[in-house]
């Protein structure tokens, strides 16, 4: 399917943000996946892995993004290359949150530090 009506995205609720899935394989047979993070303000996202290079986008607000040790402040129109298994967390703007677009391979599954079994999210298939 050549075109995905926005009424036709996936919208998951996390208890850090909602995320909303444009396009992937089982949406619109894509060969990648688009998704967009809106992170509530104050919140964090989980210290975890990802098997496959993530591309973030920041549209609005503001965020620390934590990559292997090092913390990066973005704003909107950084983007930010987080590496396959490197480990990463994201702080969304105590006052703003964070709006971003995200585009990955499909099928990447995530594990946290404390943990042999990978998950694979529900926006990225």
């Amino acid at each position: 399917m050549p075109v995905i009506h926005h009424a036709e995205s996936r919208r998951t609720e996390t208890p850090n943000a909602v995320v909303t899935t444009f396009a992937s394989p089982t949406l619109g047979g894509a060969g990648q996946v688009v998704w967009r993070v809106d992170m509530r303000p104050g919140t964090s996202g989980p210290l975890h892995t990802f098997d496959a290079e993530q591309v973030w986008t920041v549209l609005d607000g503001g965020a620390t993004v934590e990559l292997d040790g090092e913390e990066h402040a973005v704003m909107p129109g950084d983007t930010v290359v987080m590496p396959a298994e490197v480990l990463r967390r994201v702080h969304a703007d105590p006052e703003q949150g964070f709006v971003a677009i995200v585009a990955a391979f499909p099928g990447g599954s995530a594990a946290t530090p404390d943990s042999t079994d990978r998950i694979v999210p529900v926006w990225t298939v």
